[in-house]
C-alpha cells in the first residue's frame, strides 16, 4: 500500500497559509494525534515543499507510511529523519524500531545505540534496544536494558512482558513466568502477554493452562498472530498435527505473507512429509525475510529433509551468519547434518561452536551426547550436572531438562556410572511420561483388535484388489530393534534406495474418512474401504515414493511402527515385501528406555508400561508371520545379523527379488543421510557389543524384566 496523496489542486505553502513551518509542523502532529492521517500528510509535504529534507516533516511522513502498511517508505523517510545532525533520539529510537521489524537487526541495533545515547532516561529508547538485542541473540545485553526500562517505568505491562520475554530466552523461566503475570496484572486486556505466557507454559508442559491462555489472546485480539502460532505450537506439543495446521490457517487468512505464519506452515508440512509445499512455505519465508536467520535455517531444514544436504549447509551458513534469538541453532543444525552424513569428527567441531555461542543450550547438549563416546572423568558429565543444579534455581522448561536429564544418563551410562546413569533415565522418563496421555490397557486391546481385524478371511477378500507394484520394501519393528541396520545394508546395493523414516501409511491412515467425513481410525477403517479404493490408496502412497528415487528398482520405507500396519500395507500393496526386524526383547526394551524419541513412542517411558507393550507387539507380530505370505513377509534378527552378517545380507537381498552385490557387506561405507538415533552405529562395521547389553543392568530393570516373562528371552 502506498502513502495517501492529498485530493485537489496543490496547496500553498504554510507561509501563504499564514503559517510558519514550525506552526505547520506542529498542527501537523496534532492532526496525526487525532487520527486525521491525510490532513497530516498534506501539511508535510507542503513544508517539504519549502525545505526538502526537513527532519520533523520526514519523521512523521515515515510514522504515516508505517500505520498505511508501507514499509518500504517508512524505512526511507525515518532514515533520512535520522541523518539530520538534530535529529533527536526518539527519531533514531523509532528508526531502530522499524529496522527491526524489517529484519535488519545490526542496523537497528546501530540506532538503537545512538538513540539511548542521546537520551539516557528515555525508556522508549531503551526498550527498543532491549528488544533488538533480545532478538538477535545478545540476551545478557538486552536484559541490562530492559531491566533499565523496568526502574524508569515499572507499571508499565509493556515493559514487564518485554523483560520476561527475556528472561525466557535466558532459561530464567521462574523470573519470566513472574514478570509475564506482573504485566497482566497491570493489564488483563493485554493480548501480548496472555500469548507469551502460554507459550512459557507450553514449554513447561502445562498444556491445558497454555491453551486456555492462548485462546484468551485470540479473543483480546483476534489477529495476534503470535498467540495463534502458540496454539499451534501446543497442538503440535499434543501431536495433533491437523489441529496446528488450523490454528496456522488462521493467521493465512488475514496475513497471507506471515513470515511466522509461513515458517510454522513449513515445519508442519515437512513432518507430514509433503516436502514440496513445505519447500514453497519456506521460501515464500525467505522472501518475506531475507535477513530473518529463522527463516534460512526452517529452509536448511526442508532442504536437508529432501536430502539437499549442501543446499541445506548453505542455508545453515547464512542463518548462522545473520541475528537470531537463539543464535546456537543453526549450528546444532549444521552438526547434525554433518552427523547424518557420517562426518562425525566435523559434527562435534559444530557442536562446540554452538556451546561457545550458547554454553546452556540444552539440546546441544543432547545431540552432542549422541555423537561422543563419553569416559570417567569426562569434563562435560560435570558441566551437564552444573547446568541441572543452576536450572533448579532459575526455573527451566520441561523439554530442557530433559535434555539434559537425557543427555547426562548416557553420558554415565559410557563412563560406567550406572546409579547415576539410572537415577537420570528413571527422572527423565518420569517426567516425559507426565506429559502423555497413555493407556496401557486400551493399547493392549487395540493391538488385539488389529489382528481379529485383518483375519485370513479379510485378507483373502482383498487378495489382489491392491497395486502389484514390487518397488516398496517395508522394514517395520520395534524401535531400536536393528532396522536402521538392515536398511543400511539393503540401501548399499545399487538398485535400491534407502528413503528413512517414511509417515507415509500413518498419514493415509490418519486421512481416510467415513460417509460423513469424519476420521475412521484404525483398524476400523478397512471397514469403510472399499476394495476398488484399493489401488487408489496404493497410487497416492506409489507417487510420492517413487519421486524419491527415479530408476531404482527398490524403495525402503524404514519406518518401524508400520508393524501395526502390515495387514493394511499387504492389501494394498500385495507384492510389496515386509521385512520384520527382531532383537532381544531386553535389549530392544532398555535402548528404547535410555532415548528421548522425537516421535510418538508413547509406551517407552515407563518400564512396566514398555515390557507390556512388547509383549502386545509380540502377538501382532506372530499374527502377521501366521497370515501373510512367507514370500511377501519375512523375519530377521539382529543377533543373526551380528553372527553371520553375509549369510543374512545375501538372504534379505535375495528375498527383495535382487541379485546380490557385495556392496551390501560395506554397507558402513555407504553415503547417504541417515536420520535415526542409530546413526553412529551404522557408520561402523558390525560389533557385537550390543547383543545381551542388558545383562549388566539387569538390578535397574525389575519392573521390565517382569512385565517381559521369562527374564532370559531365546
Amino acid at each position: 500500500m502506498t502513502v495517501r496523496k492529498g485530493k485537489g489542486k496543490p496547496a500553498a505553502p504554510p507561509q501563504q497559509q499564514g503559517m510558519t513551518i514550525e506552526q505547520a509542523i506542529a498542527t501537523a502532529y496534532g492532526h496525526w494525534n487525532a487520527g486525521q492521517a491525510a490532513q497530516a500528510e498534506h501539511l508535510c509535504r507542503q513544508v517539504l515543499a519549502v525545505w526538502p529534507e526537513h527532519p520533523d516533516a520526514l519523521h512523521l511522513l515515515g510514522l504515516l507510511a508505517h500505520g498505511f502498511g508501507n514499509r518500504p517508505a517508512a524505512l526511507d523517510y525515518l532514515r533520512r529523519a535520522s541523518a539530520s545532525p538534530r535529529a533527536p533520539a526518539l527519531f533514531h529510537s523509532n528508526l531502530a524500531e522499524m529496522l527491526r521489524q524489517s529484519g535488519l537487526h545490526q542496523e537497528a541495533e546501530a540506532a538503537g545505540r545512538r538513540a539511548v545515547a542521546l537520551d539516557n532516561r528515555s525508556a522508549a529508547a531503551w526498550g527498543n534496544l532491549g528488544i533488538i538485542l533480545q532478538e538477535s541473540g545478545k540476551l545478557e545485553e538486552s536484559l541490562d536494558c530492559l531491566l533499565k526500562v523496568r526502574g524508569l517505568s515499572p507499571d508499565s505491562p509493556e515493559t514487564r512482558n518485554n523483560l520476561a520475554n527475556t528472561y525466557k530466552r535466558l532459561g530464567r523461566l521462574n523470573e519470566a513466568q513472574a514478570e509475564y503475570e506482573a504485566a497482566i496484572r497491570l493489564n488483563p486486556s493485554y493480548s501480548e502477554a496472555h500469548s507469551n505466557l502460554a507459550n512459557l507454559l507450553n514449554d513447561l508442559g502445562r498444556l491445558d493452562e497454555a491453551l486456555t491462555l492462548a485462546r484468551r489472546a485470540i479473543e483480546l485480539n483476534p489477529r495476534n498472530a503470535d498467540a495463534y502460532l502458540n496454539a499451534a505450537a501446543i497442538a503440535q506439543s499434543r501431536k495433533r498435527p491437523d489441529e496446528a495446521s488450523r490454528w496456522i490457517n488462521n493467521i493465512l487468512s488475514f496475513a497471507p505473507e506471515h513470515p511466522g505464519a509461513l515458517m510454522a506452515l513449513a515445519k508442519a508440512q515437512r513432518e507430514d512429509e509433503n516436502h514440496a509445499a513445505a519447500l514453497q512455505a519456506a521460501r515464500r519465508a525467505v522472501a518475506a525475510v531475507p535477513q530473518s536467520g529463522e527463516a534460512h535455517e526452517i529452509l536448511g531444514l526442508v532442504l536437508q529433509s529432501m536430502n539437499r544436504s549442501d543446499e541445506a549447509m548453505a542455508e545453515y551458513r547464512q542463518a548462522a551468519s545473520l541475528p537470531m534469538p537463539k543464535p546456537e541453532s543453526p549450528l546444532e543444525k549444521t552438526a547434525i547434518l554433518l552427523l547424518e552424513l557420517g562426518r562425525g569428527a566435523e559434527a562435534l567441531t559444530a557442536f562446540d561452536a554452538a556451546l561457545a555461542r550458547n554454553p546452556r543450550a540444552a539440546s546441544v547438549w543432547f545431540n552432542r551426547a549422541e555423537a561422543k563416546k563419553f569416559t570417567d572423568g569426562d569434563v562435560d558429565i560435570a558441566a551437564m550436572e552444573q547446568l541441572l543444579a543452576e536450572a533448579d534455581g532459575t526455573g527451566i522448561s520441561r523439554d530442557d531438562r530433559l535434555c539434559l536429564l537425557f543427555a547426562l544418563g548416557k553420558a554415565c551410562l559410557d563412563a560406567g556410572a550406572d546409579a547415576r546413569a539410572f537415577a537420570c533415565f528413571a527422572e527423565a522418563n518420569r517426567l516425559k511420561r507426565g506429559t502423555i496421555e497413555y493407556d496401557a490397557a486400551a493399547v493392549d486391546q487395540w493391538l488385539t483388535s488389529i489382528a481379529a481385524t485383518f483375519s485370513p478371511a479379510r485378507l483373502a477378500r482383498l487378495a489382489g484388489r491392491g497395486d502389484p507394484s514390487e518397488l516398496p520394501v517395508f522394514i517395520v519393528g520395534m524401535p531400536r530393534s536393528g532396522t536402521t541396520l538392515v536398511e543400511q545394508i539393503l540401501a548399499s546395493h545399487p538398485q535400491v534406495h534407502g528413503a528413512g523414516e517414511l509417515r507415509l501409511i500413518q498419514s493415509m491412515v490418519e486421512r481416510i474418512t467415513g460417509p460423513d467425513g469424519m476420521p475412521q481410525g484404525f483398524p476400523q477403517l478397512i471397514e469403510a474401504t472399499a476394495p476398488e479404493d484399493l489401488p487408489k490408496l496404493a497410487g497416492y502412497y506409489l507417487e510420492r515414493v517413487a519421486a524419491l528415487a527415479p530408476g531404482k528398482a527398490r524403495v525402503v520405507d524404514k519406518m518401524p511402527a508400520n508393524f501395526l500396519y502390515a495387514g493394511f500395507i499387504h492389501a494394498l500393496l500385495p507384492r510389496a515385501r515386509i521385512i520384520h526386524c527382531r532383537r532381544d526383547p531386553v535389549d530392544t526394551c532398555l535402548s528404547c528406555y535410555t532415548k528421548n524419541f522425537s516421535g510418538e513412542q508413547k509406551f517407552a517411558y515407563d518400564l512396566a508400561e514398555l515390557g507390556r507393550f512388547y509383549k502386545g507387539y509380540e502377538r501382532l507380530t506372530g499374527h502377521w508371520a501366521s497370515v501373510l505370505p512367507a514370500e511377501r513377509y519375512t523375519e530377521v534378527s539382529y543377533e543373526a545379523v551380528v553372527a553371520d552378517h553375509e549369510g543374512e545380507a545375501r538372504r534379505l537381498i535375495a528375498f527383495c527379488g535382487l541379485e546380490w552385490d557385495p556392496a551390501c557387506l560395506a554397507f558402513h561405507q555407504l553415503e547417504r543421510p541417515v536420520r535415526t538415533a542409530s546413526v553412529s552405529q551404522v557408520r561402523q562395521p558390525i560389533y557385537k557389543g550390543s547383543v545381551g547389553r542388558w545383562r549388566r543392568y539387569a538390578k535397574h530393570l525389575g519392573p521390565l524384566l517382569a512385565g517381559l516373562e521369562p527374564a532370559e528371552p531365546a
